[in-house]
């Protein structure tokens, strides 16, 4: 079968995931490996097969998954603790690697929006890591968290996390709030979303208000500059009004060579997912994987 349910573990918890493996691939055909992380509440159902599958005819095995507490994984449900991301990314890796099937030098990582951050994070700590691609990626908690918002509200959402600091403090629980008060999507987002989440069961539409804080101190333009020499594409979109492309533009300004950036014309955030787009984003995509971390070696 070109697609396995499958199950790692990521510091003592239990997730699970699906391992896309090409045809022809095994002990005398090892393929290079690329982990797909999703972002901000995506599981791994939503959106990501399609590209999975994409790179999967390419010729790489392939692996989607769930972080902990998400979709099919163990763990406190619906936190999104982002360094936590980080070391399930890692695990995906190890997990990855050992497979017969892949190649264990040749491994790559792809992310999209807050997985965008996931997978800088993660490769810039994992040096096995040989080549990543980010595609419409936070690049810094903050700035994109406040430029989405009015003034009045980002400083309501400062007070409003300062609160839950210390209720989680006193008590060890954190405030339960719907998602869309922590992240105010446009009307193109919002409308794309609730679309894609409503043909999916495992969809999440609330989490802990403790996100905030945690994305606050989220920053891949710190580690971005630590990638290279190991190669980096970016993708951004010119209408993107949740992740605006300055996000990727900046960590672009910060990276290392080699590195692309690229800015498709027209497209909001979710349309990346999606005909015309999705067949650039992977067009793009295919050609920095197979420039730099070939299928087969």
């Amino acid at each position: 079968m070109s697609r396995q349910a499958i199950s790692f573990y990521s510091e003592g918890v239990k997730l699970h995931g699906d391992l896309f493996l090409p045809d022809g691939a095994g002990a005398d055909d090892r393929r290079a490996g690329i982990v797909l992380c999703h972002g901000y509440t995506g599981v791994k159902d939503l959106f990501l097969p399609d590209n999975a599958e994409w790179l999967r005819q390419a010729g790489y095995a392939v692996l989607t998954f769930d972080y902990k507490g998400w979709g099919e994984s163990e763990g406190a449900r619906n936190r999104l603790a982002p360094f936590s991301r980080v070391a399930d990314s890692h695990a995906a890796l190890n997990f990855l690697a050992a497979q017969g099937a892949v190649d264990d030098s040749r491994l790559g990582l792809y992310g999209t929006s807050y997985g965008g951050a996931t997978v800088i994070w993660a490769a810039a700590l994992d040096t096995r890591v040989g080549c990543v691609v980010s595609v419409v990626g936070v690049g810094q908690g903050e700035k994109w968290m406040r430029s989405v918002r009015r003034p009045d509200e980002w400083f309501d959402l400062l007070e409003r996390s300062a609160a839950d600091r210390t209720k989680r403090a006193l008590t060890g629980e954190s405030e339960i709030v719907e998602r869309d008060e922590i992240l105010l999507q446009d009307r193109a987002s919002a409308e794309l979303s609730a679309a894609a989440r409503r043909a999916n069961p495992a969809a999440i539409n609330s989490l802990p208000l403790e996100f905030v804080d945690e994305t606050l101190s989220f920053h891949a333009d710190w580690v971005v500059d630590k990638i290279a020499p190991r190669p980096l594409l970016l993708i951004t979109t010119d209408d993107d009004r949740l992740v605006p492309p300055e996000q990727s533009e900046n960590l672009f300004a910060l990276a290392g060579e080699p590195k692309r950036l690229v800015t498709l014309k027209g497209y909001g955030h979710y349309d990346v997912y999606s005909e015309p787009a999705f067949s650039e984003v992977m067009a793009e995509t295919g050609a920095w994987f197979a420039a730099h971390l070939p299928a087969r070696g």
